[in-house]
C-alpha cells in the first residue's frame, strides 16, 4: 500500500504560512460588546465577579462608544438596571426607561456608527427577578408576550437597531414581529438554564427572588429540543438567531449554522469570561491566548456574530496582530 503523502506540518512551519492557510479568521466587526447601564451620572461601578467590566451611567456609556469604535467594534448589546422595580417590570417599556434614555443619549453623543442591540426581557425590571409576569409562583407565558412586544416597541422607538428577546417565552418572536414588522430581531433561540450565568446576575441585579428559571430556559442536556427552538424562531420571523452560552454549546452553534441561512450569533457569557479572567489572574492561563482561542472556536463552529465581554480587548489584540 502506497504511504500517505500528507504532512500537515509543511504548512505550519512559519507564522506567514500558518496565516496563509488559516480557515477561521476573527475580525473586530464580528464582536458585540455587552454593556450595563444604570442611573446616575459619572458612574463607573466595577462588577466584582467580572474584572474589567463596569456598570455605567448614561453619560459614561456614551463615552464608552469612542474606544469601541476606535478598536473596530461596531455593535453593542444593552442591559438596564432601573431605579425602581415592580411586579410587572413596567420600567422595561417606559419611554424614559434607563435603556431607552441610554439609546437616545448614545445616538446624540456620537454613537450613530454603532449598531445598538437592546435586550428584551423583564427580569431586570421585576421585583421578583423572573423574566415574565407571575401567576401564583409560575411565569405566565402568554400574559408576558404582550409586555415583551411593548418593551421591544419602546426600545425600537428610542432608536435601537435590533431588539433581542431573551425571556425564552414560547411565541415571543412572533409577538414582537407582529408589533414590529420592520425592526430586526435577534432571538435568543437556544438559551439554556446554565451554571455560567452567575456573574451576569450580579451585574444586572437580576437573580430570581425564589425558585429558578428552568421552567422556561432550556435543559442544557437537550440538543434536539434546542434545534426545534431555533427553527421555531426562524419560522416566527427572527433575523438572527443566538445560542447561549457559547462554549458549552458549540454543537448547537454548528447545528444552527447547518439548518438555517440566517446569521448565527454565539454569546460568550459572564461565567465563561469570569473563568478565563480568574485563571489568568492566577497565572494558570494566558488571558489573551485563551480569550482569542475560545472566540475562534465559536467562529469555527459557525457563529458569525460573537457577543463577548472581551470585545474591546479582543478587537485591540486583533488589530495588533494585523500590524
Amino acid at each position: 500500500m502506497k504511504p500517505s503523502t500528507f504532512r500537515g506540518r509543511r504548512l505550519r512551519r512559519t507564522p506567514a504560512l500558518r496565516g496563509l492557510v488559516r480557515e477561521t479568521r476573527l475580525h473586530p466587526e464580528m464582536l458585540v460588546a455587552p454593556l450595563f447601564v444604570r442611573p446616575g451620572t459619572r458612574i463607573r461601578e466595577e462588577i466584582g465577579s467580572m474584572p474589567g467590566q463596569d456598570r455605567l451611567s448614561v453619560d459614561e456609556l456614551s463615552r464608552q462608544a469612542e474606544p469601541l469604535l476606535e478598536a473596530g467594534v461596531r455593535s453593542v448589546l444593552l442591559f438596564g438596571l432601573p431605579e425602581d422595580k415592580d411586579d410587572e417590570g413596567s420600567g422595561a417599556w417606559a419611554d424614559d426607561g434607563i435603556v431607552q434614555t441610554a439609546i437616545r443619549e448614545l445616538r446624540r453623543a456620537g454613537g450613530k456608527e454603532l449598531a445598538i442591540i437592546a435586550d428584551v426581557c423583564l427580569c431586570e425590571y421585576t421585583d421578583h427577578g423572573h423574566c415574565g409576569v407571575l401567576r401564583g409562583a409560575s411565569v405566565d407565558n402568554d400574559a408576558t408576550l404582550s409586555l415583551l412586544a411593548r418593551t421591544a416597541a419602546s426600545l425600537a422607538d428610542a432608536g435601537a437597531d435590533v431588539v433581542a428577546p431573551s425571556a425564552m417565552m414560547d411565541g415571543q418572536v412572533a409577538a414582537i414581529r407582529e408589533a414590529l414588522p420592520d425592526t430586526a430581531i435577534l432571538a435568543y433561540a437556544a438559551k439554556h438554564a446554565s451554571a455560567f450565568y452567575g456573574p451576569f446576575r450580579e451585574a444586572a441585579d437580576s437573580a430570581p427572588a425564589f425558585g429558578d428559571r428552568r421552567s422556561y430556559q432550556m435543559d442544557p442536556a437537550n440538543g434536539r429540543e434546542a434545534l426545534a427552538e431555533i427553527l421555531a424562531d426562524v419560522e416566527q420571523g427572527a433575523d438572527v438567531i443566538m445560542v447561549k452560552p457559547a462554549l458549552p454549546a458549540l454543537d448547537l452553534v454548528a447545528a444552527a449554522r447547518a439548518h438555517t441561512n440566517l446569521p448565527v450569533a454565539a454569546y460568550q457569557v459572564s461565567g465563561e469570561y469570569a473563568a478565563i479572567c480568574a485563571a489568568a489572574e492566577r497565572g494558570w492561563l494566558d488571558r489573551r491566548a485563551a480569550a482569542l482561542e475560545s472566540l475562534t472556536a465559536m467562529s469555527r463552529a459557525g457563529a458569525g456574530i460573537l457577543v463577548t465581554y472581551f470585545a474591546l480587548e479582543a478587537a485591540r489584540w486583533l488589530r495588533e496582530m494585523d500590524r
